[in-house]
Parts: C-alpha cells; structure tokens; sequence
C-alpha cells in the first residue's frame, strides 16, 4: 500500500472516530480507533518524513489516552494529515 493512500486513510479514521466522539458513539469511535492504529503501524514501517513520524508519535498518544479533549485533538490530526497529503500534492503539479 502507497504511503499516500495510508496517511488518507488514516485521515479519515481519524475524523470519523472524532465524529463519533462528538456525537457520543463511543462504539463507533473505537471501532474508528482501531482502525486508526492499524494504519499508524502500517505507517511506522514507512515513513521517512519526520513531520509524518511527529504527527503519528502525537496522534498515537491521543488515541490512547480517555481525554475529555479527544475529539477535538483526532479532529486536528486527521486534517493536519490531510493537509500533508494534500500538500504534496500540490508540490508535484509545480515541480
């Protein structure tokens, strides 16, 4: 699987396990959850970005922790993701 397609993926696992947070589908979100590491240790075997390597080591942390704030925090990550993705790209119609 294409290192782009992964951090897409995971983008969105991210933002549905945030919107089932929000909502307060706690099933709906750990089922997202999982799925999110799933992709994030798909992703430590083959990122070489350290941005990527920071996102992944943070949004772990939150995916694992019972925060009040967990929603909010899977939400910024899955568009921070996004964005790098989206970034690159950009980056390659200008090269």
């Amino acid at each position: 699987m294409e290192t782009k397609i992964i951090i897409e993926s995971l983008s969105m696992d991210l933002l549905r396990a945030a919107l089932g947070l929000h909502r307060g589908s706690a099933r709906m979100a750990e089922v997202f959850k999982k799925e999110a590491l799933k992709r994030i240790e798909e992703l430590e075997g083959q990122s070489s970005n350290p941005y990527i390597d920071m996102l992944v080591n943070k949004t772990r942390i939150v995916l694992e922790s019972d925060r009040e704030r967990t929603a909010e925090d899977l939400l910024m990550y899955s568009i921070l993701f996004r964005n790098f993705v989206q970034k690159i790209e950009v980056d390659k119609l200008f090269v």
